[in-house]
C-alpha cells in the first residue's frame, strides 16, 4: 500500500463526521458489475476487500473506488454497422441515410454490448479526518475528480477544497534553481523540466543531470520556468513537484521501508496495514512542510458542498512520461 502520486485536497481540520457515519453514506452508492446495457458502473469497494468500506488505521481513513469498463471499440461497431448497411443497400435498392446510419449504429451497440469484455481498476484516497488532508492517488487532477465527483454523490454534505498555497510551485522552483538551494528540509534532485512562458512553449527536460550549473540558469533568464523537479524530503522521500501542485513519482527510500521490517510478511492484511500507517505517517510530514516551502497556505475556509453537483468535465488523457 504505497501511493504513487498525490493529488491534494483540503478539509476542515476536525471534520465534524464519524467513521460510522462516512461509511454508511458510502453505502447507499456501492460498486456493481455493469449491467447488460451499462458502458461503465463505478461505486465504492472496500479496500481489503471484506464487508468494511472504509478502512481505518490510527485514525487515517482509506476509500477505494471502483470502476468497471466495457471494451467496445467504435471501431468494430462502424465495422458491423458498414457490413449490414451495404445488406441493407443491395436489399431496398439505395444507401441508407445518415439518420438510418446512426439508428444502425445504436441497435448494433446494444446487441454487442452485453458480448463485450470488461475491464476494472481502482482508485484510492487517504483522508486524515483530524488534519484536513484528502490525497487521491491519481496521475492527474482529471483522474482526481473521478473520485471526488463520486464523493460528492455519496456524502450529504462535503466541504472540500483544493489546497492553495501563497506562492505558486513555478514561482518557487524558479527560486530554488536560480538560487541552487533548496528550502529547509528539501534537496534539489537532477531531474528537471523548463519550459518558455513565450507562444511556442519551447521546453529543456533534464534526466539524471546536475541542475545547479549555469546552463540551468541560462534558461531561467531566457524567461523559461520550472514545470517539474525532482525532489528527496529528509532523506526519506523522493518525488516530482509539479506546478500543478501535485506530486508525482513518490517513492519511500529504503530509510522508510526498512521500518516494515518487523511486520508480518505472511499476513496480508497486517502487512497492508503497517505499510499504510507508516505511507500516511511519513506523508503527514511531507505535506505541511511542501506548503510551508510554498509560503503556507492560504486561509479561508473550505466551500460547503452539500448537494451531487456534477464534477467540471475535464480532459482524461494520460499525463506524458517523466
Amino acid at each position: 500500500m504505497w501511493f504513487k502520486n498525490l493529488q491534494i485536497y483540503r478539509l476542515p481540520a476536525n471534520w465534524g463526521i464519524t467513521l460510522e457515519q462516512f461509511e454508511a453514506q458510502l453505502a447507499k452508492k456501492p460498486f456493481h458489475p455493469c449491467a447488460s446495457q451499462d458502458m461503465e458502473s463505478r461505486g465504492w469497494l472496500s479496500p481489503l476487500g471484506n464487508e468494511a468500506l472504509v478502512h481505518a488505521v490510527g485514525g487515517q481513513w482509506l476509500v477505494t473506488l471502483g470502476f468497471e469498463h466495457r471494451l467496445l471499440p467504435s471501431a468494430v461497431v462502424k465495422q458491423e454497422a458498414d457490413e449490414r448497411a451495404e445488406e441493407l443497400a443491395e436489399q431496398q435498392g439505395y444507401k441508407l441515410g445518415r439518420k438510418q446510419m446512426k439508428e444502425l449504429r445504436e441497435q448494433i451497440t446494444q446487441e454487442l454490448l452485453p458480448r463485450a469484455f470488461t475491464r476494472r481498476r481502482r482508485l484510492f484516497a487517504w483522508i486524515d479526518p483530524v488534519n484536513g488532508w484528502l490525497v487521491v492517488d491519481a496521475a492527474s487532477q482529471s483522474k482526481a475528480e473521478d473520485l471526488i465527483e463520486q464523493l460528492r454523490h455519496s456524502l450529504d454534505h462535503f466541504p472540500l477544497a483544493l489546497l492553495r498555497t501563497e506562492r505558486s510551485p513555478m514561482s518557487a522552483m524558479a527560486d530554488w534553481l536560480a538560487g541552487g538551494e533548496a528550502p529547509a528540509g528539501f534537496t534539489i534532485d537532477q531531474d528537471c523540466e523548463l519550459r518558455s512562458i513565450a507562444e511556442d512553449k519551447a521546453a529543456v527536460r533534464y534526466v539524471r543531470h546536475p541542475l545547479e550549473g549555469d546552463e540551468v540558469k541560462g534558461h531561467l533568464e531566457a524567461g523559461k520556468l520550472p514545470t517539474r523537479l525532482a525532489l528527496t524530503f529528509d532523506d526519506r522521500i523522493s518525488f516530482v513537484l509539479t506546478e500543478k501542485l501535485e506530486i508525482k513519482r513518490l517513492d519511500f527510500l529504503d530509510i522508510v521501508r526498512d521500518q516494515l521490517g518487523e511486520a508480518d510478511k505472511d499476513d496480508a492484511e497486517a502487512l497492508f496495514n503497517a505499510e499504510f500507517a507508516l505511507m500516511t505517517g511519513e506523508l503527514s510530514h511531507l505535506l505541511p512542510a511542501v506548503v510551508d516551502a510554498l509560503g503556507g497556505e492560504i486561509g479561508g475556509e473550505a466551500s460547503s458542498v452539500s448537494t451531487p453537483d456534477p464534477a467540471p468535465a475535464l480532459a482524461t488523457a494520460d499525463d506524458p512520461p517523466f
